[in-house]
This record gives C-alpha cells, sequence and structure tokens, in this order.
C-alpha cells in the first residue's frame, strides 16, 4: 500500500518540485496550501500545478493563528529593540505545527516540504543535517524540529542546487517552472519592514525619534525610531565622523542608538535562552555555530547555566544580535539552537 504524503505547495517552484518527485517515487501525494493571507496568486499557482500532476489539493486557513504566532511576534520583538527571524518561528509553529497537525487529520504518514537540508536515520536515531548546496542550506530555520517529527518528514530536494531543481522543473513541464523565488520575508510587502510594524504600532515608543550616542554616551545625532535600525548597521545613520561608525547598542527604554567604532561591534561571548534540543550532547562541548541565517560557522564552546546558554567562541564575533537564533552543528549534524539575549 502506497504511503501517504502531504506536500506543503506554496505555488513556486520547490514544493512544486518536491511532489512531482515523491509521486515519481510511488507516493501517494496530496498538496496542501497554507492560507496565510488574502492574495489569492500562490493558492492559484498551487491548485494549477496539482491539478497538473493530478492530485488532490487542499487550502488550509491558518490566516488568525500566522497573525498571532508569526506576525505579532515579529513586530513585538522590533519594538523591543530586538531582531526577530520570523522564518524559524513559522517552520516551528505554522508549517511543523499547525500544518503537521492538518497533515495528521488528512491521514497523511509523511508531510513534506521543499526546504534544502537532509534528514537521515543514523546510529539509531533520525538527525537533521545540513544540505548538499551550502548556499541554498535552510537547516539553520529548522533547529525546532524533534527527532519524532524528522522521522515523518520528507525533504527530497536536499541533494540538488537551486539550477538543478529549475531545470528538474523545467524537465517536468511544471506550469511555474520559470515563477521567481519569493521576497524574504513573505508577509512583509516590498521587504518594508519598518512601513509594516508603522502600520501595526504608529505610536509605538520603538518609533519615536531619538538620540544616537557613542561609546561613552556623547550625543552625536538623532534618529527616527529605535525600531529602524539593527546591530552591526552602518548605512543610513547620517553622521559625519573621522571614522565609520555601526550600531552596537538599542536602548528602547531611553529611545537611545548606541554606535561605535567597528572593533566594538565585535564579541566573543554571548548568553541565549529558549533552548530547544534536537539531540542534546553533554554540555560543556566544543561545536560549531552559526548567529544567523547567513553567516558562517563559527567553532565555540556551549556551557549550561541554570535557564540559559553561555557560548563563547574561538574567534570574536561580528554582530550579534539579541533576538536572531543561534543554530548548533556538529560537523554537518543541526544538534539545536537558542533564541540570542
Amino acid at each position: 500500500m502506497k504511503k501517504k504524503v502531504a506536500v506543503a505547495m506554496s505555488g513556486g517552484v520547490d514544493s512544486s518540485l518536491t511532489a512531482a518527485l515523491l509521486i515519481e517515487r510511488g507516493y501517494d501525494a496530496v498538496g496542501v496550501t497554507m492560507r496565510l493571507d488574502d492574495d489569492e496568486k500562490n493558492i492559484f499557482d498551487a491548485k494549477h500545478v496539482a491539478d497538473y500532476l493530478g492530485i488532490e489539493h487542499h487550502v488550509a486557513d491558518f490566516r488568525e493563528v500566522f497573525r498571532a504566532e508569526v506576525e505579532n511576534y515579529f513586530v513585538a520583538e522590533y519594538l523591543r529593540g530586538r531582531t526577530p527571524n520570523p522564518c524559524v518561528r513559522c517552520n516551528r509553529e505554522i508549517k511543523f505545527g499547525k500544518l503537521f497537525e492538518y497533515a495528521d487529520a488528512l491521514g497523511a504518514d509523511y508531510l513534506a516540504t521543499g526546504h534544502y537540508a537532509k534528514i537521515i536515520f543514523e546510529d539509531g536515531r533520525y538527525k537533521l543535517k545540513r544540505a548538499e548546496d551550502e548556499r541554498k542550506d535552510q537547516s539553520y530555520v529548522l533547529y525546532n524540529l524533534t527527532a519524532e517529527k524528522l522521522a515523518r518528514i520528507l525533504l527530497p530536494l536536499s541533494e540538488f542546487s537551486k539550477t538543478d531543481t529549475r531545470k528538474l522543473a523545467a524537465q517536468y513541464n511544471l506550469p511555474v517552472a520559470n515563477k521567481p523565488d519569493s521576497q524574504e520575508i513573505c508577509f512583509v510587502p516590498n521587504d518594508d519592514y519598518k512601513s509594516f510594524i508603522a502600520a501595526r504600532k504608529p505610536n509605538a515608543k520603538a518609533l519615536q525619534s531619538g538620540e544616537i550616542t557613542d561609546g561613552q554616551g556623547n550625543v552625536i545625532g538623532k534618529h527616527k525610531g529605535v525600531a529602524n535600525y539593527t546591530i552591526g548597521q552602518r548605512k543610513g545613520l547620517g553622521i559625519a565622523a573621522p571614522q565609520p561608525l555601526y550600531v552596537t547598542r538599542l536602548d528602547v527604554a531611553n529611545r537611545r542608538v548606541v554606535v561605535d567604532t567597528g572593533d566594538k561591534v565585535f564579541t566573543d561571548t554571548l548568553t541565549a535562552r529558549d533552548m530547544h534540543w534536537i539531540y542534546k550532547p553533554p554540555l560543556p562541548i566544543k561545536l560549531s555555530a552559526k548567529i544567523r541565517y547567513g553567516a558562517h560557522l563559527a567553532e565555540c564552546t556551549v556551557f549550561e547555566e541554570e535557564n540559559f546558554l553561555r557560548v563563547e567562541f574561538d574567534e570574536p564575533q561580528r554582530a550579534v544580535t539579541s533576538g536572531q537564533s543561534i543554530v548548533f552543528y556538529s560537523g554537518e549534524e543541526v544538534l539545536g539552537g537558542a533564541v540570542i539575549d
């Protein structure tokens, strides 16, 4: 009897190819598109692909929970002077939370997505590993998965590059083969997060103007709202100085943006909370870690304190940013992660 798989179909190339590959591999596939806003375009594209492939297509209306768990979190973090990662949050709460429940209700054995990451069974357990194409690897945003869920997730794009997927999509004659990739933050129009936040919370303290100070507390300029800045930012400060200045701290309570010279943007230690381990090793331990999605792996030692982690890097890291996730790797395997304080 064929195993049934619910394929998360966004209407894009990756998820459409995921469905085609699984059908070819003998699975009983059904497409599920998450309705996250009022735009019908992606739902239409996904339905078109599902019809072309000859499979059922369902629409899961997650607008309310997406707004509560992802959009509201996104706004709240910026208003606290932090820099959120909505993809990490969405994968935890929506794609591998609510969508998993929806797949269960359909009687699916597996949930499949178009993520670029590997799941393998090795040494008696399921492991999450980095994709073959390092440039497309998305294992970072999946660190909140559990071993139990890994056993029921299929990621057939793990061995492909983006060029490969485009070619394969064309070979399968998929209707979306030439569709452009989606924007970075799917729910923020034109990637303009500042306008998005202002529309939601126009009177928030973090959007009010205030002082820009140097590392010694001297006022050297004015800003248009703490939420408009992020750690490590250089451009857009509007300050004339003999050497480049970078944002080193965001103080929402006092409506203050602190800037300093480049060397002050580096640190060799951070703390992190809201820990999640797919596989928890004995601590302290030497691992490698990413402090943001696009960062390179950095060698570090991870210590466990009473209710947080302390991470000490072998080499200072640039622009460690509160609200972002730090994700821990042992070789190619993702062990888990936490949210940077």
